[in-house]
């Protein structure tokens, strides 16, 4: 869940914000001696900004299938179409180098334009605040990416249904390293690819407890692991037509569809609602008033209808939160019952 109301690296700040990329140095960390991958140059004709592109997709600092290298690099595992898949993004005078392995690597090499932000068009965005005027100038490379890869964003969003970022980044770090298999290349270590859905389906019900996932959460992925190709199809459909399909999963509400679909489809208009804390952090920043709801949130946003998505994420970069005044959320850890 989002600090209420700190500018922390929690769920909702770091949706909108950015996972810190190191500055690529020259004679970085060394790499493995493995045979080389495919590889793949493209020139954007925009600033680049990896770390802030491609942060959403990150589930925490520990996440198995997300690794940013003191390199200056990118790491990231994906079960593609094709097989597992693992693509390594650098970008350097203007120049993004990607390397995949294993047998998704020419698909992930294929997608990269799109996953870096082509198919996104921040021109049609008008700010009409001051506020989100200035975080906009002040983050140039800011895109929204696309993936084209559906269950992967939909069950880490699943696992954050309703719970602590920390319980949720922990089941999602314990099921993929558990079930996951080991990252194809000479990916940094403890890497993994997600485990395919008919292992989904087989998980035992105490590897869910162990790992903190209640039935209800459980219930809801087993369900959407059972539809899998009819969700995967989602991908080649507009935002809102992907969104209908994926909550006829019953445990898939409006709040999971819409965190799915911002990083599946890179959906401008997508704003999450649902969100415990994201209504007054809008609210404040564009109106002062710390305690709106979801109906004041989207009053506000009206003026960005089509861009409301990046509007919020406009709005978490730029800082203003009010400050906390109640309890972060308890965390609970039902493993240990």
């Amino acid at each position: 869940m989002a600090g209420r109301f700190a500018p922390r690296p929690t769920r909702t700040t770091v949706r909108g914000g950015h996972v810190a990329v190191p500055a690529d140095a020259s004679g970085g960390v060394p790499r493995q001696a493995v045979a080389p991958g495919r590889t793949r140059t493209w020139t954007p004709p925009w600033p680049v900004d990896l770390g802030l592109v491609l942060g959403p997709l990150r589930r925490g600092p520990g996440d198995p299938t997300f690794r940013a290298t003191p390199d200056g690099a990118v790491w990231r595992t994906s079960r593609t179409p094709a097989g597992a898949g693992t693509l390594r993004v650098s970008a350097r005078g203007g120049v993004v180098r990607g390397e995949a392995w294993g047998p998704g690597s020419e698909w992930l090499l294929e997608q990269l334009p799109e996953m870096l932000g082509s198919a996104d068009d921040p021109d049609a965005f008008e700010p009409r605040h001051r506020l989100v005027a200035i975080a906009r100038h002040r983050r140039p490379g800011l895109r929204l990416m696309r993936t084209g890869l559906v269950l992967e964003s939909l069950i880490p969003s699943v696992l954050e249904q309703k719970v602590t970022t920390d319980e949720a980044y922990r089941a999602w770090r314990l099921l993929v390293r558990k079930f996951g298999e080991p990252a194809p290349g000479p990916a940094p270590e403890r890497m993994a690819v997600m485990p395919a859905p008919r292992t989904w389906a087989l998980i035992p019900s105490w590897e869910w407890h162990r790992a903190g996932v209640d039935n209800k959460r459980a219930s809801t992925i087993l369900r959407a692991v059972r539809v899998a190709g009819r969700l995967e199809e989602a991908a080649g459909m507009e935002p809102g037509a992907a969104q209908a399909r994926l909550e006829l999963v019953s445990g898939i509400g409006p709040w999971t569809s819409a965190e799915t679909v911002q990083r599946s489809h890179g959906a401008a208009d997508s704003v999450t609602v649902g969100d415990l804390h994201l209504p007054g952090i809008v609210g404040y920043a564009l109106a002062g008033d710390r305690d709106a709801d979801d109906s004041v949130m989207l009053s506000l946003l009206e003026p960005y209808a089509g861009q409301r998505h990046r509007a919020a994420r406009l709005i978490l970069l730029s800082g203003r939160t009010p400050a906390r005044r109640v309890p972060r959320m308890p965390r609970g850890d039902i493993g240990r019952l």
